[in-house]
């Protein structure tokens, strides 16, 4: 059984202590981080040693954005896609030496308050970012996992209130197509809804606004997808929403994906 976890741990070097809490309840094979926020040679990289994660790719840049992969199985880097055409540090693809199987891990854009790709720009490379990927996935050609902070919410349900989203960046209709054509292009299955059905609730991410107010006002931003011939190896999937319980956490929590490969 091979166990992969993703999380936007908003601040590698800061919750450290909270990512190694986590390795150690969690044992995934294999952790993607998204907003790392640090560039390579500030990594905590023997923190990860120490856990015994000492295969590692790292994709980041100074206070902002950035991806890791850190495991404790032998990987290469696979590839890095600049899908914001900007130079941001948003994507490393690696591939499992033992396995052969490739996981992309991807950051996508927030995409700003506004939804409207004349009054914000970001909005606008959100999603470019989407039909860039889009034209990748379309040209896949072997099983491969694509997961990350997507920061779009697709099902009715994956928000805590649809009609009230409507028109909030995450949750828009033009969002949902836009990554629904990005599903399409490579026949990707959502693991999340795989394994915890429609219309359970299967949150990832809550404001830092309201969370502590005591409303369960989620959205699920964090997706697993995978080819169908993987998909149908997944052999469980669960969030572990604990950790946003921990002091000074995430806004998002963890999702972890098991295969039986």
């Amino acid at each position: 059984m091979l166990s992969v976890a993703t999380w936007n741990i908003n601040s590698v070097r800061l919750r450290m202590d909270q990512v190694a809490r986590f390795l150690t309840e969690q044992a995934p094979d294999v952790l993607c981080l998204q907003e790392i926020k640090t560039v390579e040679e500030l990594f905590p990289h023997q923190a990860f040693e120490d856990l015994g994660y000492t295969h590692r790719a790292v994709h980041g840049q100074k206070g902002y954005h950035g991806v890791a992969t850190v495991s404790r199985l032998p990987l290469r880097e696979f590839s890095r896609h600049d899908w914001q055409a900007n130079g941001e540090a948003r994507h490393v693809g690696v591939e499992l030496l033992d396995s052969g199987l490739v996981i992309e891990n991807v950051y996508i854009p927030a995409g700003g308050d506004i939804p409207d790709r004349e009054a914000n720009p970001k909005f606008g490379q959100k999603l470019d970012f989407l039909g860039r990927m889009t034209e990748w996935a379309g040209q896949l050609d072997r099983p491969t996992l694509l997961l990350g902070d997507f920061n779009i919410a697709p099902l009715d349900c994956d928000v805590y209130d649809h009609k009230a989203l409507l028109k909030v960046v995450s949750h828009t209709p033009l969002e949902v197509e836009t990554l629904q054509r990005l599903t399409d292009a490579h026949g990707w299955v959502d693991l999340g809804r795989k394994h915890i059905p429609a219309p359970q609730r299967n949150w990832t991410w809550w404001s830092y606004r309201t969370y502590w107010q005591g409303k369960d006002r989620g959205r699920r931003l964090d997706h697993m997808w995978a080819s169908p011939e993987l998909a149908a190896q997944s052999a469980g999937h669960r969030i572990v929403e604990e950790t946003r319980q921990w002091e000074q956490c995430s806004d998002h929590v963890p999702l972890i994906t098991e295969f039986a490969l």
